[in-house]
């Protein structure tokens, strides 16, 4: 098995195909040997070896045996898991250089990673937790995927209000959520009834910035990240309505990789903005070549034709010049005109005059040799100003003019008479929002500091009010602190708020709590808020998620032991197991560290089991209570 093992991967390192940064890339073998390449298999009959093991005569010809030599290739002992159609790195590629047929049918570039072919679990329950993570890949496991990925069963079901905890009797469909459990699962949990249904969403994931909460043990952190961004982003899409937007905050470590990750899912003719949110410089910059006062957020929309962004700023009743920023002369040749004017009649008269081109914007068929009939009748001629020698032009347009010309007035500045207007009505959003920080707020909800970066009440009321109007469904799956929930709630917003870490109980319901008793911190005077409304919490159903934190905090092997005994009676463990074989073996298994106990016993657990899938709520292996089977079934929509 060695010498066959050494042999083939010696043999292979020779197929510069198959080869990056000197590493064999095992899914690149198998898609080879998948399309039987006529240039894999002449290599492979060239060892007696190889040739004698993967290779069967029929009548005299020899068959490959592309099952045995794929199996051979996918066991960890060849290669290490990498699962990835892409080269180590990351970068822009021409998609082309992949499908040379369809060009035409494809955008020319996107962004390439590691593991960007796989779904990545993410199934962090602990600020400080490092696990190991689990790549699906999409096309040599599509069928665990779906596993993963199907509706969940929810449980431990609970109503808040002003009267405090209740039991839900019933799921309506319209109540405000808090789910806990993995955000990747929970949004394909939730997506049978929300799909197409949400305004705004709203997330402010981990920075992978090595200081925060993405702490995923994985050789390619950077990549690692992408991907657990891109399966969350996609489901995303899915639950947005037509008119909806996303807005994605991030810091300048992933922001560029970011962007160009969400122009390939959304389409980069989505993209609305790139927002720019003053934050809190650290107070303290030694060692510091340049400090942070800026986050982004990336704003896109589903379709932007459809996409509705609310202008909620007054515009001021100043008045304001009517010349513009200097532009060229070509522009002002286009747009140019004079405004004539008569100071008894206070008429305005716009004719075209530049170019020595005379036109009546009153009659644009007649054309005048001079402008002396205007002066003659009284009429001052107003040019835009020169600055700089520079040319101006008038902020508006000839046929703006016209249809606005009653709401301009005009005035004598320094001997020169100068168009001024009133802007009024109200204005777009600007791409600046300075909403100071949040932690001051919640601690002095929780009487100590018990969250760090909490987002500000006052940034996340600006993006609701710019976005959805009342009763619109806004989504958070990353809720932390659960400002998003707090603010929606307070501005009559209904919102689903989703959360693995297990503080979720701790701080968001808690702090939403305290919103219906009539909180008053945050927003609650800017918006009148007097407290009210309600929310329902509940969990995806652990199955062998409970199993992988038990076995994170076994302290020896002993404990360990007594987990699996419990996990070989009630667990979905993965079907290489053998009982019989380790009962054999078990002092081996007690010699080896406890780190190492600790992974062989999450290798036993089958990974698309952590939770317990909808599907297998009915079975009688299962301790579903009659409430919890009623609420799964309204809120599933199937009874």
């Amino acid at each position: 098995m060695q010498n066959l093992l050494n042999d083939l991967q010696q043999l292979l390192q020779t197929d510069e195909r198959l080869v990056t940064e000197g590493r064999l890339v095992k899914n690149k073998i198998i898609e080879l040997a998948l399309q039987t390449d006529a240039d894999l298999l002449k290599m492979l009959l060239k060892n007696k070896t190889i040739k004698g093991h993967f290779f069967t005569k029929v009548e005299e010809i020899l068959v490959f045996d592309k099952i045995k030599f794929m199996r051979f290739v996918a066991n960890k002992q060849f290669l290490p898991d990498s699962y990835t159609a892409y080269k180590n790195k990351i970068g822009l590629i021409k998609i082309n250089d992949y499908y040379d047929d369809y060009i035409t049918k494809r955008n020319d570039v996107v962004l390439a990673w590691p593991y960007k072919d796989t779904v990545l679990q993410g199934g962090q329950t602990k600020e400080d937790d490092s696990r190991n993570e689990i790549f699906w890949n999409e096309t040599l496991a599509p069928d665990q995927i779906d596993r993963m990925l199907y509706p969940k069963v929810l449980t431990n079901w609970k109503k808040y209000d002003k009267k405090g905890e209740h039991k839900v009797e019933n799921f309506k469909g319209n109540e405000n959520i808090i789910i806990k459990g993995n955000n990747l699962i929970a949004l394909h949990s939730i997506k049978k009834r929300y799909a197409g249904k949400i305004k705004l969403i709203y997330i402010d994931p981990p920075y992978n910035t090595g200081n925060d909460s993405f702490k995923y043990n994985d050789n390619f952190n950077h990549s690692t990240w992408l991907t657990f961004m891109k399966n969350r982003l996609q489901i995303a899409k899915e639950l947005l309505r037509k008119d909806g937007v996303i807005f994605v905050q991030c810091d300048e470590n992933e922001q560029a990789y970011l962007k160009v990750l969400l122009d390939e899912i959304f389409g980069r003719e989505n993209f609305l903005s790139n927002i720019c949110v003053f934050t809190h410089a650290s107070q303290n910059g030694d060692g510091v070549l340049i400090q942070k006062n800026t986050e982004a957020i990336l704003l896109y929309c589903i379709k932007k034709n459809k996409c509705k962004i609310y202008k909620v700023d007054k515009a001021s009743d100043k008045l304001r010049v009517l010349d513009d920023a200097p532009s060229s002369l070509e522009t002002r040749l286009e747009m140019g005109y004079t405004i004539y004017w008569n100071k008894n009649s206070n008429d305005l008269v716009p004719i075209m005059d530049y170019n020595k081109k005379k036109i009546s914007t009153q009659n644009e068929k007649l054309v005048y040799t001079n402008v002396k009939y205007y002066i003659a009748k009284g009429y001052i001629p107003i040019r835009p100003r020169k600055k700089d020698n520079k040319l101006h032009r008038w902020r508006w347009g000839l046929q703006s003019f016209i249809e606005r010309k009653n709401e301009i007035v005009i005035k004598e500045i320094n001997g020169k008479f100068l168009p001024f207007f009133k802007q009024k009505g109200y204005l777009p959003p600007k791409n600046i929002i300075n909403a100071g920080v949040g932690t001051k707020h919640i601690n002095s909800i929780f009487g100590e500091k018990i969250f760090n970066f909490p987002k500000p009440e006052k940034l996340i009321k600006r993006i609701i009010e710019i976005s959805t109007q009342e009763n619109d469904l806004v989504l958070d799956f990353f809720i932390g602190s659960g400002t998003t929930a707090t603010v929606a709630h307070k501005m009559n917003r209904r919102y689903i708020g989703v959360e693995q870490m297990d503080y979720i109980e701790k701080i968001p319901v808690v702090r939403l709590e305290k919103v219906i008793e009539g909180e008053q911190g945050g927003i609650s005077k800017s918006v009148n808020w007097q407290g009210g409304g309600s929310f329902i919490y509940c969990e995806l159903m652990e199955y062998n998620e409970k199993y992988i934190d038990q076995i994170i905090q076994s302290e020896n092997t002993e404990t360990l032991l007594t987990i699996l005994e419990d996990m070989r009676e009630n667990a979905f463990l993965n079907y290489l197991f053998n009982n019989k074989s380790f009962d054999k073996n078990i002092e081996d298994f007690k010699q080896l560290e406890l780190e190492l106990q600790k992974k062989f016993l999450f290798e036993l657990l089958d990974k698309n089991q952590l939770y317990l899938n909808y599907g297998e709520m009915e079975d009688e292996n299962f301790t579903i209570s009659e409430t919890d089977k009623k609420l799964n079934n309204q809120f599933y929509k199937t009874r």
